[in-house]
């Protein structure tokens, strides 16, 4: 695998803002997060500006739907250019194949969501009507009834990522969310981690918002960010 890369969450109100630091940024960082409201807010123009600029569009649009539906949202974007999307795996196994089937002769990859990184154990149990005692445990469940799916990986807290990659294997795509440094607020994220924690855990893709986006000198916080991970 190659070394770990970061990519931006676009948590913009608006795509002029989104591109206005894509274009500061210029080539230090090559992926950028859309996700729903600023998708639904400017479209498929966005995910197309940033290709446009040689970029590589993430699409987090955690799509969960019958077969069809997703397999057609899935076959659109991989009109658009988009490099990186996201499904639900609580959608199930036909979902998840029919979503992969439906991308032939594009090169997007798809990756699951199990967990998201808001959930605590008791709000997890109380969303699914039952005690649960370790997220951890729901991911890796989730994970492994996909597996065989066509995905080419999952989205997973820093926390879960070496279990995962024992369970998926060295070649499956690891995005992990919710990283921070250690003077970072942890906003709405409940398992959240460091950028040298993430990359230690094996995790390829550093799925990064406010540390850079709120930050007075992204560019700045881009150096720091990665002068950690190679740390």
């Amino acid at each position: 695998m190659p070394p770990a890369d970061m990519c931006v969450a676009l948590d913009l109100p608006t795509s002029a803002r989104a591109l206005h630091l894509v274009d500061a940024l210029e080539d230090a960082v090559l992926w950028y997060k859309v996700g729903p409201a600023l998708f639904v807010s400017d479209g498929p123009a966005l995910v197309r500006a940033l290709v446009e600029r040689g970029r590589r569009a993430f699409l987090d649009l955690k799509w969960h739907d019958i077969p069809s539906t997703v397999a057609g949202a899935v076959e659109a974007a991989a009109a658009t250019g988009v490099s990186l999307a996201t499904l639900h795996l609580a959608g199930g196994r036909e979902m998840l194949g029919a979503a992969a089937s439906s991308r032939t002769g594009s090169l997007l990859q798809l990756v699951g969501v199990g967990v998201l990184t808001s959930f605590t154990a008791a709000s997890y149990g109380n969303a699914v009507g039952r005690a649960v005692v370790d997220v951890a445990e729901e991911q890796e469940r989730l994970v492994r009834q996909s597996l065989g799916s066509g995905l080419d990986g999952f989205v997973c807290a820093v926390t879960e990522a070496r279990a995962l990659r024992r369970a998926v294997g060295a070649q499956a795509l690891l995005v992990t969310p919710g990283i921070r440094r250690g003077s970072d607020a942890a906003g709405d994220q409940r398992r959240t981690a460091t950028p040298a924690e993430a990359v230690l855990a094996g995790a390829d893709l550093l799925v990064i918002g406010r540390p850079i986006t709120g930050a007075d000198d992204p560019r700045a916080a881009v150096r720091a960010i990665r002068a950690e991970m190679a740390a």
